[in-house]
């Protein structure tokens, strides 16, 4: 048996273990966003970071002005380095009357098929993935007394709250922090069987639009056609931000977006993504957005703009003839590729100055911003952990887009220079940030495995 045999065999022969370590973890209320719960997440930081220690790891909680943030640090081995991010933090658990049980005393479910999973409130995002690393590198540790490569872990207590923290304490430290590869386990599954690793992450820019008319709420009898309504203003300047093609119209708005390569493109295809059962989950069937793009190009690889949400005038019960003095809309963007969120804020700002009347006046606030993010996938790095995935499941890895934003990607790029693979297993029916989170048994087990996997692929 070669050593990454016994390691495999001894993350199997220790897995009741782990996942009691793992109940032990999901039991600590490390909620960040509310203060009442700051005593929990420093318990939750010194439990990682008594663990990590426990298994070799030179170890310590951090203060920062907010919740600690972990560091630990293994580097008896040679090779490239990697740098592991995750979070103990959680999200808060209302409703709590939606929960089937106590959300921070977890419990293991088995579904009619025989199938497990873990349930309670950051089973998946992101404790249990966390600790899928963790007990990669305690059974690296048990079998061959060393980890493969170099590893510095980085676990943060603020993703759930904004993360304000984190970019300081990277510049801070930048020369402790710097690795030659970063690793995250934050992240989906393509479907319960298929790996995969995201390389591409959306970038965000957030906008909140003020538009006051006249001095007060007018009667609309009296006043109306003559008194400029907001709501009207509004409606126009949201209507002139797409054309009928489904097109973004502020000026410059796809400066930086090239067409997605070739290669991409095929393996996307390949992945047989079914548009009309994506859409139909949610009760829809037309795709909406740009024409000629499909649904996977929409969600990862192009920009969008939507209002999400909109407010003027009466909305209470009944009906009121009123002209209100006015209107406001929240409107977000998501950035791919090189699109410059400043310059897309500056855009659209000029966009809706152009249309607004000359006795009215229209306020901005800024609800942050961030730029894409993407990962060469023809890296080496990349390319070993792809393996090493599809080795554990049997079926080939895959390299996905993400819709969504995970800021911290582009802050280690930023701080560190570093690429970052992100491999997760959650899937999603998973429940995030919802009642009843809950992790596939399957994933934590083999999740341990996988990273096992891959510290020995980096190794090579």
């Amino acid at each position: 048996m070669d050593t990454l045999d016994a390691v495999l065999a001894r993350i199997d022969a220790n897995a009741d273990a782990a996942l009691d370590r793992l109940f032990a973890l999901l039991r600590i209320k490390s909620i960040s966003t509310d203060p009442a719960y700051a005593a929990e997440c420093q318990a939750c930081a010194d439990w990682h970071a008594a663990d990590l220690a426990s298994i070799g790891f030179t170890a310590e909680a951090r203060a920062t002005p907010g919740h600690p943030i972990v560091v630990a640090h293994d580097r008896g081995a040679s090779g490239p380095s990697a740098l592991f991010y995750g979070h103990y933090d959680v999200q808060p658990v209302d409703p709590l009357n939606l929960w089937d049980h106590d959300p921070f005393e977890p419990k293991l479910e088995t579904r009619p098929d025989g199938s497990k999973m873990i349930r309670a409130r950051g089973a998946s995002d992101d404790k249990g993935q966390v600790m899928t690393f963790i007990e990669a590198c305690r059974a690296w540790k048990d079998v061959a007394g060393a980890l493969p490569i170099p590893v510095t872990v980085l676990l943060e207590g603020e993703e759930e709250s904004g993360g304000v923290n984190l970019p300081s304490f990277l510049t801070q430290h930048a020369a402790e922090l710097k690795a030659d590869i970063g690793l995250i386990c934050d992240t989906n599954m393509w479907d319960a069987a298929t790996p995969a690793i995201q390389t591409m992450l959306r970038g965000l820019c957030g906008e909140e639009i003020i538009i006051t008319a006249a001095d007060r709420d007018l009667h609309s009898g009296f006043y109306g056609s003559a008194a400029a309504n907001p709501n009207h203003i509004l409606a126009r300047i949201i209507a002139d931000l797409r054309d009928a093609d489904g097109r973004i119209t502020l000026p410059g708005f796809y400066d930086g977006v090239p067409e997605l390569p070739d290669a991409l493109k095929k393996q996307w295809d390949s992945l047989n993504f079914d548009a009309g059962a994506f859409l139909g989950a949610i009760g829809l069937s037309v795709p909406a957005g740009e024409k000629g793009r499909s649904v996977l190009e929409m969600t990862w690889s192009r920009p969008t703009c939507e209002v999400n949400g909109m407010g003027g005038g009466y909305q209470g019960a009944g009906f009121k003839t009123v002209i209100p003095s006015v209107a406001s809309a929240k409107i977000s963007f998501r950035l791919v590729f090189d699109q410059d969120p400043h310059k897309i804020r500056a855009a659209f700002r000029d966009f809706v100055r152009a249309r607004i009347p000359a006795d009215c006046k229209v306020e901005f606030i800024e609800h942050g911003s961030g730029s894409a993010i993407r990962f060469p996938i023809d890296d080496a790095a990349f390319g070993k952990a792809r393996d090493a995935l599809t080795a554990e499941w049997g079926k080939p890895a895959v390299f996905i887009g993400g819709g969504g934003s995970i800021p911290v990607t582009a802050e280690l790029k930023k701080a560190l220079g570093m690429d970052v693979i992100l491999a997760g297993f959650a899937l999603e029916d998973d429940r995030i940030h919802s009642p009843n989170e809950k992790y596939d048994l399957q994933s934590f087990r083999k999740g341990m495995r996988s990273w096992a996997r891959i510290l020995h692929a980096l190794a090579q």
